[in-house]
């Protein structure tokens, strides 16, 4: 099965952020109406994740899932089972959707507290809008979030390196 390339308009920002915690391709149209989600996945080969039941006939060739902005968690677990992600847990920027790169943490002065930048060699960093992500309290928490609504282990990879590393 190859991987899922989700589309969705801002209503489901909120499933699609904890898609891309997964590693989920899920792009996010800010205030697009449902008729220019169907053209963009048209046009870039996408599926639309979407609240209504609509589905105009202009765009019957288009592939749309239905789901339930009430059941954020259930809605996870179906779209997991059924389709693939385009890569690992935490490896995709959830603001923005562009895959994250590993970057030495001493790229991150000023972006990211100091002992983060002291305890890690490395760091992730989206390309496209700059943030920095690194492995704190947050990772557990998003963890402890989807592997209650996968009903399973989640395990996210982890950037640090083994301690005889660090010394180089």
């Amino acid at each position: 099965m190859s991987p899922a390339r989700f589309i969705t308009d801002s209503s489901l920002d909120y499933l699609a952020r904890r898609l891309r915690f997964l590693g989920f391709d899920v792009r996010t149209l800010e205030g697009a109406r449902l008729e220019e989600v169907f053209s963009a996945a048209r046009r870039d080969g996408r599926t639309v994740l979407k609240l209504s039941a609509r589905h105009p006939r202009r765009f019957a060739d288009v592939p749309a899932v239905r789901v339930a902005r009430a059941d954020p968690m259930g809605s996870v677990r179906a779209l997991a089972q059924a389709h693939e992600p385009a890569g690992a847990p935490l490896s995709r920027c959830p603001s923005c959707n562009t895959p994250l790169e590993r970057e030495r943490s001493a790229r991150a002065s000023g972006h990211a507290p100091d002992e983060v930048i002291k305890s890690a060699r490395a760091l992730h960093r989206c390309p496209a809008c700059g943030k920095w992500y690194w492995h704190g309290s947050h990772v557990e928490r998003v963890r402890a979030w989807l592997e209650r609504a996968l009903g399973r282990e989640v395990t996210i990879p982890t950037l640090d390196l083994d301690p005889e590393q660090r010394a180089e």
